[in-house]
């Protein structure tokens, strides 16, 4: 009898110690919500703030600016001398610049043949260019049909070059500086570099290079892009979107104020002369391709962007490889920030408001707060205040602003304006990634060069669209969930429940959808979601 009474007091003893805990929990937290949480909170309020009137300044400055450049702006052939390239009957075709067409690659069984097809395509008098294929390809089967297809086209008489290395030092920027160390190199003017899932179409040459040739203060000619594959799923979507602002609204504003813009490591034509000047290919960060622009424009160098000319490549279709592609593209720029940034203030040649632009603009904004204030304030402070309502963020900080940002950055993309909300998740989500990438840059912590080659499908891709069915990897934990997106989930779902039972503020289907966002990516299926249109 004494057994059994002792088994039903078990329980009630259970939820005593439960409710004990809970008690003895929620009086530490209002010991210190108010010496500590409350002010610590408004003052992440306070910071996050001016970030976000930082981000809007710059959105509306760049919008005003695109607006200027499209009602009365002039197009780069009256901007710049352009003139169509003629044959000249004393010197022959020796008139015209020799160019030299870099593609470097990395085990791309899928694009080796597209890349090196769409560069030996080029429309450019024979003997004055050379096919340079950079392999550094580590699959002895890849880099043998690599080779193979360019003896190919060497037997229908393409001066292409097939240059390899015994390793992969300086990964991209270290194939480059190797290709332009070669021998016949010295002879040409130009160099074109195309990524090898990049197809630009035969007369990219005669609409660029003429540009280089009428106007000596010109170093950079650089193409936009158009991706072949942005209608396979929502993420490709959501990648177009953030990328046709770049290209519309970012690099236009850049080639059109300071004639100054980032790089974008391919469908672009450097002069040889300014690229050597400016201290050739460094590998010290993985954006290279930044950092040479960086370079060649304290220099003195002019650059410029054609939107008219579009070269088709490939997005990222997979969430792994996209995160790895964030990764570079937020540490590199942060990296690169911190060791230039002394460089570029003590600089001679450029003007005071350009070294303003490139630190303030180019660098501190889009770089640095743009990816901190996105995931900090909307998924961590934000919420946050439904668990603190004695901070308050005013209306225009957390509904106004944001919105009006929001808007400017879609408006690149006109026919995704209906996946606007899904957009803003998926932004909101790989804020986290940016964030972590873009601290380790600015310290310099652990996988600061951490270079991981985009995957790239090429013919698997059509071989996809056209109806046949992709063998599917075996799910495996460790690639699938990713740990850091789930406890964000869990965070928000909480910040959600409580706003729900004891909250003011009303956050709480904002907080869930959140939630709900961060726990679909962290198991990587925004990949497999097809949009309607």
């Amino acid at each position: 009898m004494d057994r059994l009474s002792s088994t039903t007091i078990l329980p009630e003893a259970f939820e005593g110690a439960k409710d004990d805990l809970t008690m003895q929990l929620a009086l530490v937290w209002n010991q210190i919500k108010a010496p500590l949480i409350v002010p610590l909170l408004r003052l992440a309020v306070f910071l996050c703030l001016i970030m976000s009137v930082m981000m809007f300044i710059e959105r509306v400055y760049m919008g005003i600016v695109i607006t200027l450049v499209k009602l009365f702006g002039k197009k780069p052939e009256k901007r710049y001398k352009w003139e169509p390239m003629k044959d000249d009957i004393e010197l022959g075709n020796s008139s015209y610049p020799m160019v030299l067409v870099q593609v470097p690659m990395y085990n791309e069984r899928e694009v080796y043949q597209l890349s090196i097809g769409a560069a030996c395509g080029l429309s450019w008098p024979s003997d004055r260019i050379i096919i340079q294929v950079l392999d550094d390809s580590t699959d002895p089967t890849i880099k043998e049909l690599v080779q193979l297809e360019c003896q190919r086209w060497a037997s229908k008489g393409v001066n292409i070059k097939y240059e390899v290395r015994d390793n992969r030092n300086g990964y991209k920027a270290g194939a480059l500086k190797e290709g332009m160390k070669r021998s016949y190199v010295k002879q040409c003017d130009c160099v074109a570099i195309f990524d090898a899932d990049f197809q630009p179409e035969p007369d990219f040459l005669w609409r660029t290079v003429p540009f280089l040739v009428h106007n000596p203060e010109l170093a950079l000619i650089q193409a936009r892009w158009k991706f072949v594959n942005a209608d396979e799923c929502l993420m490709t979507r959501m990648q177009e979107m953030s990328l046709d602002y770049h290209f519309t609204v970012e690099q236009e504003v850049g080639s059109s104020t300071y004639a100054f813009f980032g790089f974008n490591g391919t469908a672009g034509v450097w002069r040889i002369s300014a690229l050597n000047e400016a201290g050739g290919w460094k590998d010290r960060t993985t954006v290279e391709d930044m950092d040479l622009a960086v370079r060649a424009s304290l220099k003195g160098w002019k650059f410029l962007y054609l939107s008219d000319l579009k070269v088709k490549n490939e997005l990222p279709s997979t969430f792994k490889a996209y995160r790895y592609q964030q990764h570079r593209w937020s540490c590199g720029p942060a990296n690169l920030f911190r060791k230039m940034v002394m460089e570029i203030i003590n600089n001679k040649k450029v003007s005071l408001w350009k070294k303003i632009h490139v630190i303030y603009s180019f660098f501190f904004v889009r770089k640095v707060v743009a990816h901190i204030n996105t995931f900090v304030f909307y998924c961590i402070v934000l919420p946050s205040t439904v668990l603190v309502p004695e901070v308050v963020v005013p209306k225009w900080g957390a509904v106004y602003i944001p919105s009006i940002i929001t808007f400017l950055n879609a408006v690149g993309t006109p026919r995704s304006l209906h996946l606007l909300v899904f957009w803003i998740l998926f932004e909101n989500v790989m804020s986290l990634h940016r964030t972590k990438a873009t601290i380790i840059g600015l310290l310099e912590a652990s996988r600061v060069n951490e270079w991981v080659v985009t995957e790239k499908l090429g013919d698997a891709l059509k071989a996809k669209a056209g109806g046949k069915a992709l063998k599917k990897p075996r799910f495996r934990i460790g690639d699938r969930i990713h740990l850091l997106e789930l406890g964000v989930a869990f965070y928000l779902f909480f910040c959600g429940c409580y706003d729900v039972m004891f909250g003011k503020n009303h956050f709480f289907i904002f907080l869930f959808i959140q939630a709900f966002a961060f726990f679909i990516m962290a198991f990587g299926y925004v990949g497999t979601i097809v949009p309607n249109s």
